[in-house]
């Protein structure tokens, strides 16, 4: 009875990653949602980079296990996120119900990645596509798909952006992530 368990397991995960590979990427930003939550508002006072204003969600959510090591991870898009009080994250964090520091190396994963927070407190490795560099940041919060977040975003601090050689300026690069 195990191993017929541990076979269908096994095919399921097969036919996440065939169907994951052959969904189309979207990255091109679509309309701001207006009709936000109070504790979703911009706070004006930050640069453009730093404000997260929520895209809507497109296409399949994403694998719920990003690959490990060598296969350079799973593909997404990395955007900038203040995880202070009064900042673009909103609330407090959704794994610990804190704010955290802008130099803090931390992460908020979309609903389908953060796995109903099976990933809080986890490390994961985010390496960037445009200059090669790899951090380990930790997963605080989660980047709520239902709530206009797209299925393929790794939202980070400000530190980890910097440890990445990235301008915050750009608003979202493209990344790749695993489970560190």
């Amino acid at each position: 009875m195990a191993n017929a368990k541990i076979a269908v397991a096994i095919a399921i995960l097969a036919l996440f990653q065939v169907s994951c590979a052959a969904a189309p990427r979207n990255s091109k930003l679509g309309p701001v949602d207006v009709g936000a939550a109070a504790d979703d508002a911009l706070d004006l006072d930050l640069p453009a980079g730093m404000r997260h204003e929520k895209q809507p969600h497109h296409g399949t959510p994403p694998s719920l296990s990003a690959r490990r090591g060598g296969g350079g991870g799973t593909p997404a898009v990395m955007t900038v996120n203040g995880f202070r009080r009064g900042e673009s994250g909103g609330g407090p964090a959704a794994c610990d119900g804190r704010f955290h520091s802008d130099g803090d190396l931390i992460a908020a994963l979309s609903t389908g990645w953060f796995a109903g927070g099976r990933r809080c407190h986890r490390a994961i490795r985010i390496t960037s596509a445009r200059t090669g560099r790899s951090v380990v940041a930790r997963v605080v919060d989660e980047c709520d798909s239902r709530r206009g977040c797209r299925g393929n975003i790794v939202d980070s601090s400000p530190a980890v952006w910097r440890a990445l050689g990235l301008d915050t300026g750009v608003g979202e690069v493209p990344v790749t992530w695993s489970d560190a």
